[in-house]
């Protein structure tokens, strides 16, 4: 409690959080009586963020630099309104169903709220939309990127609960698709209490006078850089290219494009954008480095177990038991990434889930990994929240504010999954 405390304390007097996270977990260490474990945190801190996949984190904000310097992104949100549309929320839908399409080439909700931020927002606000609700959006739409297949914490799930990737991957379509039908459902009701502007009718003149550009002009100024997602999707489902690797080709591709195509990039704009993406890089591997270091200090305590055998002496029902397991991982994510409260919980509560209460992995996997997801963007720690009100230049507690009807939703696709088994092991099932 003393470390908690200590760590609120350093929140409330403006220390990053990052760093209250480190001191908490240091004075968590010194309480225990075993001060030579903090010679270790600094390798401690290290491995956190000792991960391949974490390369995919700066190659996708330099992406999202190019997107926006280039005019590749403006000239994609020009396509995507004339193809959605006089419809309210219409960019609010847009973003989300691009967050969609980017969940297949990302698998990371950091690094999708990251890119999307970058090229989404800034065309929202034009539009009209307040800065904290395009904000909200986008980092909304970031929840998909765990759920849609490819995922990053479905591989990392897999390998340690020895279940098949491949049939993860199937078992989250249907939880995904319903996750972005309930956000689209909340745009909708936002839109329609009048929290987003009214959307402008189709203009036959641009503001400069000259005829508005037709919808095939649109659709060949925009197909350079529709093509490049494109591209990254299918080198990746074809094998020839990892997440990094794709994201390397498509970042190349934008400058190409930007520079010889489009011809709005220049080459004193790449210093700028590269300064910009090694200082979003920095923080936010920082907080992932913090959150690792917490986490070491939590499987050192022996918390995860400790708090496993509590709940297997309260009930014998295996929905109580999940609502359960609902609130402490949604509690968890709030102070850890996800990928080390993954290697925290699973092989604690995995073996009481299948042996005791007889629930499918799948569907455990499923409903942990959506949870430590949503903690990304809950305080106090909320590495995805942080990183969407830095990257937007809002305040978290306006984001959080604005993020609540969507975290409501995606709570209801938690309790369909709780409750309906079905709904995560059906589709499996049918293939088989």
């Amino acid at each position: 409690m003393l470390s908690l405390g200590c760590f609120l304390l350093l929140l409330l007097i403006g220390v990053p959080v990052a760093l209250a996270v480190m001191a908490a977990a240091m004075l968590q260490i010194a309480l225990a009586g075993n001060a030579a474990l903090l010679f270790s945190v600094p390798q401690q801190a290290f491995g956190g963020i000792e991960s391949y996949g974490l390369l995919a984190l700066p190659v996708f904000i330099l992406l999202g630099e190019l997107m926006g310097e280039s005019g590749a992104g403006r000239r994609l949100m020009a396509l995507a309104a004339r193809l959605v549309g006089p419809v309210p929320g219409g960019l609010a839908h847009v973003t989300l169903l691009g967050n969609a399409m980017l969940a297949a080439i990302l698998g990371s909700t950091v690094a999708q709220i990251v890119l999307t931020s970058r090229l989404a927002v800034p065309e929202m606000e034009r539009a009209g939309y307040p800065r904290d609700l395009a904000a909200a959006v986008t980092a909304a739409g970031g929840l998909l990127a765990p759920v849609l297949p490819p995922s990053m914490l479905f591989i990392v799930y897999g390998v340690i609960a020895q279940v098949p990737i491949g049939r993860l991957f199937i078992a989250g379509i249907v939880p995904g698709a319903a996750m972005l039908l309930g956000f689209v459902g909340v745009t909708v009701w936002l839109a329609r209490r009048g929290d987003m502007p009214p959307p402008p009718p189709a203009p036959d003149r641009l503001a400069t006078g000259r005829p508005a550009p037709a919808a095939a002009r649109v659709m060949v100024e925009a197909l350079p850089a529709a093509l490049v997602p494109l591209a990254m999707v299918l080198a990746i489902l074809g094998g020839l290219a990892t997440a990094v690797e794709a994201g390397v080709i498509g970042a190349l591709a934008v400058l190409l494009i930007g520079l010889f195509v489009y011809r709005e990039l220049r080459l004193r704009d790449l210093g700028p954008a590269l300064c910009r993406t090694a200082q979003s890089s920095a923080m936010i591997l920082f907080l992932i480095a913090a959150a690792g270091l917490y986490g070491w200090v939590a499987a050192w305590q022996n918390l995860p177990a400790q708090v496993a055998a509590v709940l297997t002496g309260l009930t014998d029902d295996p929905v109580v038991f999940l609502l359960m397991v609902n609130v402490m991982l949604l509690a968890l994510g709030m102070v850890l990434d996800p990928m080390p409260a993954l290697v925290l919980v699973v092989p604690v509560f995995l073996p009481v889930a299948t042996d005791s209460y007889g629930i499918d992995p799948m569907q455990f996997g499923l409903i942990t990994c959506i949870n430590l997801t949503l903690g990304l963007l809950t305080p106090p720690v909320g590495s995805g929240l942080f990183t969407a009100a830095r990257l937007n230049a809002v305040s978290p507690v306006a984001l959080t504010r604005r993020l609540l009807p969507y975290l409501g939703a995606a709570g209801a696709v938690l309790l369909l999954l709780t409750f309906v088994p079905a709904a995560s092991t059906g589709l499996v099932g049918l293939l088989d």
